[in-house]
C-alpha cells in the first residue's frame, strides 16, 4: 500500500469509547488501521473453548461492526506478535504505532521486543495509560519508593484523584473517525481455532454499585455488578467506573484502588509471580496432598460454604468475593496446600482473572503478601457460613438438596487444622530467621 498510515493495537482495551491510545492515534491526523493479534504464546496455555476467549471474540466482533459504520474494519491477526508485526510493516507503510500499556511481565517483554523491531524500521511507538487510574510511579512515597501497604497507598491515591477528577469527567469520545477505509470479512471462530463455550461472561450492571457496601459480604442474592471481566478486557473504561463509584459508594471505589495497588505491586516486584512477596514465607512446609487439592477443586471438602463456592466457580467462572476469601483461606490454612496451587486454579477458571489481583489476593489470604492478613488469621468456614449465608440460600443454590445431617464428612477438622497451620507457619518463619543469621 502506497499511502502511509498509523496502526492502533487493541489488547486489554476492547472498546472505541474513552480509549486513550485509540484517541491519540485518531488525533494524529493520519489514517488509522485498527488491529488485534491473537497471541500464540497465550493461546497455547488455554483451552479452545475457554469462555474468556469467546468473550474476546464477541467483543472484537462488536468493535468490527462499529468500524463498518465508518467504512473500515478491524484487522484480526494471529501468531507470534513480533512475527505478526514484521508482516504488518511489510504489507503497509506504517509510520507510527499506538497502544495502551500492559503491566504484566510477559506483556512488558513482548512490547519491548515489538518496539525494538518497530524502531529498527524507523517507526514511532506511542504507549499510553488506559487500564488503570494511576500507574507505575504515579502514587509513590515521598522517597519515590512504591507503597507496599494498602492504606497509605489508598490515602495518597484519593488525594491525587481529587486533582484529576475534572480532567476525567471530560469524556474522551472518539470524535474523529479517520480510520483506514477497507473491506474485510471478519474471521469465524473456526478459522481462529476457537470453540464455543458453555459458560458466558455476564453483562455488567452498574446500578448494583449503590448497594455494594450493604450487600458485598452476602453471596445470596446476587448483588454483584459483574464488571470484573469487563475491566479485565477493557470493554468498560476504568475512568468511567471510578467517577461513578466516587459519587455513589466509597467502598466500591476502594476495590478499584485495590486493583491499581496490586497492578503497581506486580510492576515493581515482578518476582511475586513465582515467589512470596515476603520471602521468609518460602520456608513453610506444605502438606500439598493431591487428594485434598482435588476435593477442594471439585467442591467436596465437607464444608458447605467452601464447596458451594468451588461448584459455582466450576459451573460459571464466577465466585462471590467473600466466598473467594473463605475458599482461599481454607486451601492454604486448613489443607496446608501451597497458595500457588490455588492461584493457578483460579487463573484457569475465573472469568475476571487478572494476574496482579489474583496473585495479590492469594498472597493476602496466605499471609505472605505485601499487605497481607496475618498468618494466624484462619477463617472458620462454619462461622462464615452462619454470618453470611444463615438461611443456606447460597449453599442450596450450588448444592441442591443439601441437608447438614447427611452431608459429606469434613476432610479435616477445623480446630486441628487451625492449630496445625499456625504452628507450621511459626516453624517456617523461625527457620527463615535461622537461615538469615547463617
Amino acid at each position: 500500500m502506497s499511502e502511509s498510515l498509523v496502526v492502533f493495537w487493541f489488547r486489554r482495551d476492547l472498546r472505541l469509547h474513552d480509549n486513550v491510545g485509540l484517541n491519540a492515534a485518531l488525533n494524529s491526523g493520519k489514517l488509522v488501521l485498527p488491529i488485534f493479534i491473537f497471541d500464540d504464546q497465550i493461546l497455547k496455555n488455554i483451552d479452545q473453548d475457554d469462555a474468556r476467549l469467546n468473550f474476546i471474540y464477541d467483543q472484537l466482533q462488536k468493535i468490527n461492526d462499529q468500524l463498518v459504520n465508518y467504512g473500515s474494519a478491524l484487522e484480526i491477526l494471529k501468531g507470534n506478535p513480533v512475527d505478526v508485526w514484521k508482516d504488518i510493516t511489510d504489507k503497509y507503510r506504517v509510520t507510527q504505532v499506538y497502544f495502551n500499556h500492559d503491566y504484566e511481565p510477559y506483556a512488558i517483554q513482548r512490547d519491548y521486543e515489538v518496539e525494538v523491531l518497530l524502531c529498527s524500521k524507523s517507526i514511532g511507538v506511542h504507549a499510553f495509560k488506559d487500564h488503570v487510574i494511576f500507574e507505575k510511579d504515579e502514587v509513590v512515597k515521598p522517597d519515590r519508593f512504591p507503597y507496599t501497604v494498602y492504606t497509605p497507598y489508598k490515602n495518597k491515591w484519593l488525594e491525587k484523584f481529587e486533582t484529576i477528577k475534572e480532567e476525567l469527567q471530560e469524556k474522551k469520545t472518539h470524535t474523529k473517525t479517520n480510520y483506514l477505509c477497507r473491506i474485510s470479512i471478519f474471521p469465524s471462530r473456526e478459522e481462529l481455532g476457537i470453540k464455543n463455550s458453555a459458560i458466558r461472561v455476564p453483562e455488567f450492571d452498574l446500578t448494583k454499585i449503590k448497594n455494594y457496601k450493604k450487600y458485598r459480604d452476602f453471596p445470596f442474592p446476587d448483588n454483584t455488578s459483574h464488571v470484573g471481566p469487563h475491566l479485565r478486557f477493557g470493554t468498560i473504561s476504568v475512568r468511567e467506573l471510578a467517577l461513578r463509584a466516587i459519587q455513589i459508594d466509597e467502598v466500591y471505589l476502594s476495590e478499584i484502588i485495590w486493583r491499581d495497588f496490586f497492578i503497581q505491586i506486580l510492576y515493581h516486584f515482578p518476582y511475586v509471580t513465582e515467589w512470596s512477596f515476603k520471602k521468609q514465607y518460602e520456608f513453610i512446609r506444605w502438606e500439598n496432598r493431591t487428594d485434598h487439592f482435588e476435593k477442594w477443586c471439585s467442591g467436596e471438602t465437607g464444608y458447605p460454604i467452601v464447596d458451594a463456592g468451588m461448584r459455582q466457580l466450576n459451573a460459571t467462572g464466577t465466585m462471590h468475593n467473600r466466598v473467594r476469601m473463605v475458599c482461599a483461606s481454607f486451601l492454604v490454612k486448613h489443607l496446608l496446600i501451597d497458595w500457588r496451587w490455588g492461584e493457578a486454579y483460579f487463573a484457569e477458571k475465573l472469568l475476571d482473572f487478572e494476574l496482579a489481583s489474583n496473585n495479590g489476593n492469594w498472597q493476602w489470604a496466605a499471609g505472605c503478601g505485601c499487605d497481607a492478613a496475618p498468618y494466624f488469621r484462619v477463617f472458620n468456614p462454619s462461622i462464615q457460613q452462619e454470618r453470611f449465608d444463615p438461611e443456606l440460600n447460597y449453599i442450596r443454590t450450588w448444592i441442591p438438596g443439601y441437608e447438614s445431617s447427611n452431608y459429606i464428612k469434613p476432610i479435616v477438622e477445623h480446630n486441628f487444622a487451625r492449630e496445625r497451620a499456625i504452628q507450621r507457619f511459626k516453624d517456617g518463619l523461625h527457620e527463615a530467621g535461622m537461615n538469615n543469621q547463617n
